[in-house]
């Protein structure tokens, strides 16, 4: 019996495992079914929440959404159309459009150059690439700050309908969300059409047509593989890679564009290789330095045209020849004159009624836009006796008069001439062509300063030193102000304002603004300038501005220089235009041994000459005696007899010594 029970036992304890078995995995199963719940319940709170966190982020983000409203709507700043006195354009300021263009209306390669440099899939995404959103979020996190983008062609296009280019993650967040909606509103072939339409590709260009003809000067149809792959490659820095400012840079952006188009299947290496080796033309602007008259023009037009939302249409007085003339004299004029490169200059060539013909406001726009001619204010020096010898003259005085040249102390000042020479009793006609200080300040006194004040006023120049140093042309004056004044001399004694607007109206011809018709004001009387302008031919014909001469043409001009030569003028007219001409430095340094009647006269002299034809000559009559100039060295005696002012005691001022 003893031997059955543990037998027995031993059965019933292999029975019951099998049960055990069964029970502790059913406890397993329901432990393993329970934490499952638990850690789905969990997950489901993180996603639920994460949803609402994310809903609660784009309600945040999507509350101040710009509309889309105006999706195909132009917005843009007023565009302001400038033209030359005969009708032809000058200048396009302000953002330009071209005409919108669709896809089908472009050579193929024009959009591949841009998806194969901006966005290779755009055809396979959503409207965004998962990839390059990612890299930008792991740059811009390790950075703290966002330095990379990352954007689609349809993400750029968001940005630049709807939103600022702030760096910022609200910004980037709704550039997402609007990319999304466009992606759901439009088809791909839409939306590539709108970004080329809409994207700016420098120098004021908005979309491809305008960018085209500002570079190339062509419509977007009509673009090759070389010009297309420069103007992909601007896009992603439109300054930096523009063609006109930096064409190395241009150049090599654009080979990278014919690289990334064999790359991506659009263009076969041969292709490439043949688009490489075609040079490319740019579109050259028409004049070199009309920049300084475009400047000039905006300036004045705003004041005219304030508070008009509009495209306007500038007519100006801005004459293509003049201007031409101007820039090839001054070009020639600096290298006769041997003038040095840190030495600025100013021209400004106006006619007979103060409408500015051509303007030049430094050797070099690009590298300073400062306008000399119209903005720099300067002392003129000699270039301003003109003004003391014709109030002399309207009070009474002659050409022939005589005057002291001598040693002279006016209220404790002593002018010195130049290179303190003297010259003794000389013509007043000798004094202005000889450009002889001592003289002038006499006229000056015997004539009255505030004779001279008057006189400078009249003709538009600033005239407002009380002392005798008005006599040496202290007071500070700009090269436009002073040709308005010598107009006043081409014409005879009017008044010549100067002025370089005629008209402002827009483009479908409302009129903004007209020049009114001009009213004569007397300046000076016609027979005092046409004594003054004898005078200033002699300063041409044999005085200080000989090098301005021109053969078989009648000039009359000044030479101007200041104390240290830090100034250098030419002013005159000839041919019914007036033409200044000024060289210094901006740091009003001296410049050695420059005077006006150097540099100054050779550029004015050039200039003039290929602006203002000769008259044709005539034959002299049978018989008739030669005309000899008189030997001005030993200039003659006054006839006494005939001299109304031989009793006059402002006379013999002008005679005393000092």
């Amino acid at each position: 019996m003893s031997r059955r029970r543990p037998a027995r036992a031993a059965t019933a304890r292999k029975a019951r495992r099998p049960k055990r078995r069964a029970r502790r995995a059913a406890r397993a199963g329901r432990r393993a079914r329970a934490l499952i719940l638990r850690h789905a319940a969990s997950a489901g709170v993180f996603v639920l929440t994460a949803l609402c966190a994310l809903a609660a982020a784009a309600a945040f983000y999507a509350r101040d959404l710009p509309s889309t409203d105006g999706l195909w709507r132009s917005d843009r700043a007023p565009r302001v159309i400038i033209l030359a006195r005969d009708g032809s354009p000058l200048s396009v300021a302000g953002e330009s459009h071209g005409a919108p263009v669709r896809l089908s209306e472009l050579p193929p390669y024009v959009p591949q150059a841009v998806l194969a440099l901006e966005d290779r899939n755009f055809y396979h995404h959503w409207g965004f690439n998962p990839v390059s959103l990612a890299r930008a979020l792991f740059v811009n996190a390790r950075e703290g700050a966002v330095v990379q983008g990352g954007s689609t062609i349809t993400q750029q296009l968001a940005k630049n309908l709807f939103l600022s280019a702030d760096r910022t993650v609200k910004r980037k967040v709704q550039e997402l969300m609007l990319a999304l909606w466009l992606e759901h509103r439009f088809t791909k072939d839409e939306i590539l059409t709108l970004y080329l339409n809409r994207v700016y590709f420098g120098a004021g260009a908005y979309g491809v047509d305008a960018a085209s003809r500002r570079y190339f000067g062509k419509p977007a149809a009509a673009l090759d593989l070389g010009e297309a792959a420069v103007l992909a490659g601007l896009l992603k820095a439109p300054s930096r890679y523009s063609p006109t400012r930096n064409p190395d840079d241009a150049g090599e952006r654009g080979r990278l564009a014919l690289d990334a188009m064999v790359e991506a299947g659009f263009l076969a290496p041969e292709e490439a290789a043949r688009a490489r080796a075609r040079p490319i033309a740019l579109a050259a602007p028409a004049f070199a330095a009309a920049p300084y008259f475009v400047d000039h023009v905006l300036q004045e037009a705003a004041e005219r045209a304030r508070g008009i939302d509009a495209d306007l249409l500038i007519r100006t007085t801005f004459d293509p020849k003049a201007q031409a003339a101007l820039e090839t004299g001054l070009a020639a004029g600096l290298a006769l004159g041997a003038v040095p490169p840190d030495v600025q200059v100013a021209a400004v060539v106006v006619d007979r009624d103060g409408a500015v013909r051509a303007m030049v406001g430094g050797r070099d726009y690009r590298k300073s836009q400062f306008n000399r001619a119209a903005k720099a204010r300067r002392q003129p020096g000699s270039a301003f006796k003109p003004v003391i010898y014709l109030a002399a003259l309207e009070a009474g005085f002659r050409p022939e008069d005589v005057v002291l040249d001598a040693p002279v102390a006016v209220e404790g000042w002593r002018p010195d001439n130049y290179r303190g020479r003297y010259y003794g009793e000389v013509t007043l006609a000798e004094a202005l062509a000889r450009s002889l200080n001592a003289a002038t300040v006499r006229v000056q006194e015997a004539t009255g300063r505030a004779a001279v004040r008057r006189t400078a006023h009249r003709l538009g120049l600033a005239a407002d030193t009380q002392g005798p140093a008005l006599a040496l042309g202290v007071d500070a004056t700009s090269p436009l102000a002073l040709a308005g004044a010598y107009a006043a001399l081409a014409n005879g004694g009017a008044r010549a304002p100067v002025h370089a607007i005629v008209s402002i109206e827009t483009v479908d011809g409302q009129i903004v603004w007209r020049r009114p018709p001009p009213v004569l004001e007397a300046a000076a009387s016609p027979e005092a300038v046409a004594r003054l302008n004898a005078m200033l031919k002699g300063v041409v014909e044999w005085g200080t501005g000989r090098a301005a001469a021109i053969p078989g043409l009648a000039v009359a001009g000044k030479t101007g220089t200041t104390q240290m030569s830090r100034d250098a003028w030419f002013a005159g007219h000839a041919g019914g235009l007036a033409a200044v001409v000024w060289m210094g430095r901006d740091d009003n340094a001296p410049m050695g041994d420059m005077t006006g009647g150097r540099a100054p006269a050779i550029v004015w002299r050039e200039a003039m000459s290929r602006l203002v034809e000769p008259p044709p000559r005539r034959p002299a009559p049978l018989g008739a005696p030669a005309i000899l100039a008189p030997l001005i060295e030993a200039a003659p005696e006054p006839d006494d007899e005939n001299n109304p002012h031989k009793d006059d005691p402002l006379m013999d001022l002008l005679r005393r010594e000092s």
